[in-house]
Formats: C-alpha cells, structure tokens, sequence
C-alpha cells in the first residue's frame, strides 16, 4: 500500500533545503521556480477544488500537469519556450520527489516523461551600427537622468553585459585605469571580467564623477539611490528607442530591449571577424553553439560566402499566355 505524500512539506523542503541550502541556486532561479509553483497550485486549486495547503503529491498527476501547461499556451497565451521554462522548474522538484517520496515513482516518472514542445528558432534581433548611434544620440544628456541612461546604454551595447548584471553593478566594480574593464557574477555564479573601449572608459568616468554626490553603492543607481529595477532599464530603453526613430526609421520596425543592446554587442565583434569561441567567452556562454544564433542572423556573412560560390547559370523566360481559345475551353 502506498503511503499518501503530503505537498506542502515536500515544495517547502524543495525550495528551502534543495534549492536554497545544496544549489546555491541565484534569486532569478528562485523566483522563477516560485511563480511556476504559484501558477501551477492556482490552476489545481481551480480544477481540483481543494486549498494548496490540502493538496497531496498524487492530485499533481501527469494529467493535471499536461492541463496546466495546455493552459499556459491557451489562456494565458504563453509561448511555447515559457512554457517550456515553466516545465523544467515542474520536473525538477519531481526529480526531487522521486528521492523523498519513491512511492510515488510510476506518477513521478510519467510527470517527467512529459516532452518539451518544439518551436521555431526565429532569427535575433539586432541593431546595426547606425542605429546604435541613433539611440545613443536620442538620449538628453543635459539632465542627471539622461547622462545615466546614456552611460546604461553605452555599456550594454559595448559589453554585451546582461540586464541583471548591468543592474548589480557597483562603482567598486569598475576600473578606469590601465586594463580598463568591468567585473561582474554571471549566470551560474561565474565571474568574468569584460574590458571596456575608451570612449566607455571616458563616459562611465565622467558620471561616475556625476554621480558621486549620491550615497549608492550602485553604478547606475535609481534615483532613490537604490538599485535600479529590470522594469525600469526596458523602459527606458524602449522610451529612448521610439525617441530615435524620428532620426532612423529603421528602429520602428524592431523591438528594442535590453536584450537586443547584447545582441547587437555580440554582432558587432561578429563582424570585426573574431572567433564565435572568443565571443562566448566575451558574453559568458556556458557553451560555444550559443553563439551560433549570430551567425545565423549575420546575413552580411551569408551574403560573402555566397559572393565567393560559383552561381548556378538560369536563363530568364518571359510569360507568354496560352491561345484565348484554349484559355476559354480550360476555364470550361
């Protein structure tokens, strides 16, 4: 006879000793594990109608589960890579259900049988070299504000640096001198440092001077003094984005984010011609094939591998419509 798993002590040890206490796993992971959770227990609560506090391990059955990503893509109108995101957070605390309650090891096993939807890789987006500069150009540079944003922007497009790394910089990790370069704790807790160019060198100098009357230990600092929020660097972007189309009308038909500014960093030493390897270095890429969705969005590359292939000779006919006579029996 199997013996019933209670949830609610299994999720809290999940999170507390699994996560928190063996992992080490980052804030971003527990937050994204915690609104998957919130998600799944509302959706269950819903169909199942009993309180998440109540619900046993067996209630989140293959069934139940396979529903709520359902509902994800159809009510919640998710893409399939959230809902994908949303799975693996769903599998691992199964994987660790399967040591505290092995009881359960036939409903943990089809839970985690569960495949992964396949959807399209779509090509990135990217600013090109002249679009970079209409955004830095469309920023007002004569506020506190507006030389914050412009030193944000510049640092992400020549650093290639992500947002949440970009957010928790501070002014000690910064180095102006000989070997000018930023030091930052990337995905999976490593730290890598980036080297800055000189006109980063001379912007970055020059607020870090402006913003010195403000007690933050932050690089760009909200302006409360405390740490800028995600939220706030895409707006700001988006707002400074629209403010360039009037200057470059190409920028209206792109979504401009904080991810495309480390798109377009990783693009740009694309076409400086170095090594994919050195790139993921450069971005902090557990693995070298990330980079291959640069090379897959550089038409520039595909349109000189093409300049030096040997074209296939085709000779251009002209239409000509068949006789009105069999044209009328046809339509017959």
């Amino acid at each position: 006879m199997k013996i019933p798993a209670q949830l609610p002590p299994l999720l809290e040890s999940f999170f507390t000793q699994r996560l928190m206490a063996q992992r080490k796993a980052s804030p971003h992971t527990i937050a994204a594990y915690r609104d998957t959770f919130s998600l799944l227990l509302k959706f269950a609560q819903r169909h199942l109608g009993r309180e998440p506090s109540k619900l046993m391990l067996e209630d989140l059955d293959a069934v139940l589960i396979a529903s709520f990503l359902e509902d994800l893509e159809s009510g919640r109108h998710c893409c399939p890579r959230s809902r994908n995101v949303r799975l693996a957070a769903i599998r691992s605390f199964f994987r660790y259900a399967a040591v505290e309650a092995p009881q359960h090891a036939g409903l943990i096993q089809r839970i985690l049988s569960i495949p992964r939807k396949r959807h399209v890789q779509r090509v990135i987006d990217f600013l090109t070299r002249d679009e970079i500069k209409a955004l830095l150009s469309a920023v007002d540079r004569t506020t506190w504000l507006g030389r914050r944003d412009h030193a944000i922007l510049l640092i992400a497009v020549q650093t290639g640096l992500r947002l949440s790394e970009i957010t928790s910089l501070c002014r000690t990790d910064v180095v102006l001198e000989a070997g000018a370069h930023v030091r930052c704790i990337g995905k999976g807790r490593k730290e890598r440092c980036t080297p800055l160019s000189k006109p980063a060198v001379a912007v970055l100098g020059a607020w870090m001077k402006d913003a010195v009357t403000i007690q933050s230990p932050f690089l760009f600092p909200s302006s409360r003094s405390g740490r800028l929020s995600a939220d706030a660097v895409q707006r700001l972007v988006a707002r400074h984005a629209g403010n360039a189309q009037k200057n470059c009308p190409s920028l209206a038909k792109k979504r401009v984010t904080p991810h495309v500014l480390r798109h377009s960093a990783a693009m740009e030493l694309l076409q400086a011609g170095v090594d994919r390897a050195l790139i993921a270095i450069w971005l902090g890429h557990e693995s070298v094939e990330t980079t291959q969705v640069y090379l897959d969005a550089d038409l520039t590359l595909k349109e000189a591998m093409l300049a030096k292939a040997r074209p296939i000779e085709g000779t251009p006919v002209r239409y000509r419509p068949n006789d009105r006579l069999v044209q009328f029996l046809k339509a017959l």
